[in-house]
This record gives structure tokens, sequence and C-alpha cells, in this order.
């Protein structure tokens, strides 16, 4: 599909599911040579991530476990500038690299916060995974180890990206259209 409606909004393709999948593949190639004999604990960001860590890990050869968590920081299509931790960490991440799963940073912010949670929990050796990221957005520091794909400051949804909650199941990634 070319376009699509979401609600009250529009939306038109920019990146097919088969970039998706390229992208995807090479982060993992780079993964399973980084993390060789390590045992990383993947920590999938829910609820955006959900289809970007599945498609990951399928792909993951070496031994690791994954589990995750849940924060909030967007209402509409804005960020909120404030992350709620929704659901907590069940695994121990000390002593093991951590590979935080994460399916957008935009501004950064929430990556920060989950970085910090993540050390408070004692991990000391973390590392994130992105499927997107907007550079010109970017007000945060943060390491980014892997990305698949750089993509313009807009706001998109699909394939585990959501407006309002929906389109989240869409296999390509869509950009909102001009009103």
């Amino acid at each position: 599909m070319k376009k699509v409606q979401i609600l009250d909004k529009k939306f038109a393709l920019s990146i097919p599911e088969k970039k998706i999948q390229e992208a995807i593949k090479t982060i993992s190639e780079q993964i399973n040579t980084d993390f060789k004999n390590r045992n990383p604990l993947f920590v999938s960001i829910l609820n955006g991530s959900f289809m970007f860590a599945s498609d990951l890990i399928k792909q993951i050869t070496i031994p690791s476990e994954i589990t995750f968590i849940k924060v909030a920081s967007y209402t509409n299509t804005q960020s909120t500038g404030v992350v709620t931790e929704i659901f907590g960490l069940d695994h121990d991440v000390e002593n093991r690299p951590v590979i935080i799963v994460e399916d957008i940073v935009d501004s950064g912010l929430t990556m920060q916060k989950i970085i910090e949670q993540l050390r408070s929990h004692g991990a000391e050796e973390l590392y994130v995974a992105t499927l997107l990221l907007k550079p010109d957005a970017l007000r945060f520091k943060v390491p980014l180890d892997y990305v698949a794909l750089r993509i313009p400051n807009e706001f998109i949804v699909g394939y585990g990206l959501d407006y309002n909650g929906y389109g989240r199941n869409l296999r390509d990634i869509y950009t909102l259209m001009p009103e």
C-alpha cells in the first residue's frame, strides 16, 4: 500500500518491509560477531519494539536471552517529555552484557531514562540496538551501538510503531502526510 489512513491521519509509504529486513540482517550479523561467546541479555522496550525484537532475535545465532520492559513517553504524535516505567525488569543484569532493543530513538530522552534504570539494577555493560534513529531530533547523548536505519524527523507508524495505538500491525513504515 502506498498510503494508509489511521484514525484521522493519512500516512505515505516511506520504508518498505524488504528494506527493514535487510537492515535488521546487517545489525544482527554484527551483534553475532561482537557478542560471540558472551551470552547477552536482550531487553526489548514494549510496545513499539516487539516486531523489531522478534525479527532481530530470530537472526541471533549466539547463546542469549530476551526479556521485555514497557515504558511510555508519547501522546498522539508528540513526546510528553516524561518517561513512565510500566512493567519492570525480571532478569538479573549484573555481570553480563545487556543489549537494549528499541524501535526508535528520536530525542534520546526515553533511552537515557532506560539506561539509568538498568544501571540502577546493576547493569554495567550496556549497548543499544535501535531500528530507527532520527539524528536531527537527538537532544540527549546516548550510546547507539547498532542503528538499522536513519530517518528524517517526521512522525511515522507501522512495523510496531503506532498512532494512538493503531498501525503497529503494518509490515512497512509510513510517514505522516501534511494536512
